[in-house]
């Protein structure tokens, strides 16, 4: 299905390699071909534009500067990296100021003018959900999921293509064509608190249990997420809610790329699950869910 440049991402090579290694293997099984961007670096998420202005638009143009050289459209998995870097084209297109004083601190044009897209979007638009649901092998019958966008991929409004920034469905319909029984919810865009999750975990922990009460009050076993960020958080924090609010979640977080390889069935899918903070394969196992070389039988 053709052949895009890929953002990586540092957290994808990092504490989020799970997500790497599941959205790159998912890619090519639907016969989607990411090549990483040649000489990339860190996008400055999320502390570049706490610490420097100017800094914050330089590091993700310079990678723009790459995609520029590259030709083609640039794919983003992680959530923060597609909202810095959609940000910074945005910016560096309507200021031309900005973008020539980038280019003379880079060394390159930093106008790029592709389309930057996020995994997520690309499968729901080349592959397809008809496509997408003949390839399933291993249905998630019995999962209740909800979808968690987080949000750095909701806003602004005008990074949303083709979705509803308020109320996004895209994820939704692709977990239901893998057999997931997605439950509705009003907390898809609110936010984790990420990026304050050292500074001021005392907020982020009554972020995070809003979200899993809700969760739960959906009738969800679980979240779905795009964002590396949103899963570390959610991961970490929920079970400290229990000393503050008295109650203990265990809700297991996924990304949705380790949910579309389970269903294709890959074996790999095992390798990926098994690096959470939260093991979520006894879930799938109590829902008849294999988990490529793990149970059931």
């Amino acid at each position: 299905m053709g052949s895009y440049s890929y953002y990586p991402g540092c957290s994808q090579l990092s504490s989020a390699e799970e997500y790497g290694d599941s959205a790159v293997a998912v890619a090519q099984a639907l016969g989607i071909r990411l090549e990483p961007l040649p000489d990339w670096s860190c996008c400055g998420a999320s502390s570049a534009h706490m610490t420097n202005r100017l800094l914050s638009v330089a590091l993700p143009a310079r990678n723009l500067a790459r995609a520029r050289e590259r030709g083609g459209d640039l794919v983003v998995v992680c959530a923060a990296c597609y909202h810095n870097l959609r940000s910074a084209q945005m910016e560096l297109l309507e200021d031309e100021e900005m973008a020539s004083r980038l280019e003379r601190v880079i060394g390159s044009d930093p106008r790029f003018r592709g389309r930057i897209v996020h995994l997520l979007d690309l499968i729901y638009e080349v592959v397809g959900l008809e496509r997408l649901r003949e390839r399933v092998v291993n249905p998630l019958r019995g999962l209740r999921p909800v979808s968690y966008y987080g949000c750095l991929m909701a806003r602004p409004p005008e990074m949303m293509e083709g979705d509803n920034p308020d109320h996004p469905r895209r994820m939704d319909e692709l977990l239901d064509a893998l057999g997931a029984e997605v439950r509705p919810w009003s907390y898809k865009t609110d936010c984790c608190g990420g990026s304050l999750s050292l500074t001021r975990t005392d907020l982020v922990v009554g972020l995070v249990n809003r979200l899993f009460e809700a969760a739960e009050e959906a009738g969800a076993d679980s979240l779905v997420t795009a964002c590396p960020m949103c899963l570390a958080n959610l991961e970490m924090r929920q079970r400290e809610g229990k000393l503050t609010f008295g109650h203990e979640h265990d809700l297991p977080v996924f990304f949705f790329t380790e949910l579309i390889g389970l269903a294709l069935g890959m074996e790999e899918a095992d390798s990926w699950l098994s690096k959470h903070l939260m093991d979520p394969r006894p879930l799938l196992w109590r829902n008849g869910v294999r988990t490529g070389g793990g149970r059931p039988t």
